[in-house]
């Protein structure tokens, strides 16, 4: 995920708004207790996707992906007042996490949190969403991408993370694709080729796709 060399990564995060407490220690715990902390999106792409939130001023917010919580909380920051964030994850295991930092936050009534396969669970919400990131298993972003067009709001925007996974989306072509990889590839192709979306790539930590649907 590293693109930058240490001492430019340094003096970004100096030059950006200081990680909040309350995540610092999210952060913190996620490292400690958790498989695969670097899963998370930590200080920088959390002050992205706070500020990102902050200029939408979203009334619903679907994250797909909630992990231990700390992206749905930087998203959290820019809700409209009678704002709420719908959130899914199928690991059961990190609930307990997940609902001590919300509680934390005081944000037990503005962040709703389904447990369980998200494809099953986005076609029960009938709701308009005026942001959506997704960021979970890689092999099914496409089919997220198509469960959630339809209910995100024009001039909607959808964020996708891990789009460049880890610079394998340019790996040598004698190398081996593995599924996840492929997933991304077609996935970043597919929005590309969608006329409905106006799209760019940031290189971001792991890559993030903004869309915006017209």
């Amino acid at each position: 995920m590293d693109f930058l060399s240490k001492e430019l990564q340094e003096y970004v995060l100096q030059h950006t708004s200081p990680e909040p407490e309350l995540l610092q220690r999210l952060n913190r715990e996620t490292y400690l207790k958790v498989l695969m902390p670097r899963m998370l999106s930590g200080h920088y792409q959390g002050r992205v996707l706070a500020m990102l939130s902050h200029m939408i001023k979203p009334k619903q917010i679907l994250e797909i992906g909630t992990y231990t919580g700390y992206s749905g909380l930087c998203l959290a920051e820019g809700l409209a007042p009678d704002g709420q964030l719908h959130t899914i994850d199928i690991n059961d295991e990190l609930e307990d996490l997940v609902r001590k930092y919300v509680a934390e936050a005081g944000l037990e009534n503005r962040i709703k949190y389904y447990l369980g396969n998200a494809l099953e669970i986005i076609p029960t919400l009938d709701i308009q969403f005026d942001l959506v990131f997704i960021d979970a298993d890689k092999i099914n972003y496409s089919r997220y991408y198509d469960l959630i067009l339809e209910k995100t709001v024009a001039g909607g925007f959808i964020l996708a993370d891990n789009v460049l996974w880890s610079g394998k989306v340019v790996q040598q072509p004698c190398k081996k694709i593995d599924k996840d990889t492929q997933a991304i590839l077609d996935f970043n192709q597919k929005i590309q080729q969608d006329d409905r979306v106006e799209n760019v790539l940031l290189p971001l930590r792991d890559g993030l796709l903004l869309m915006r649907k017209k």
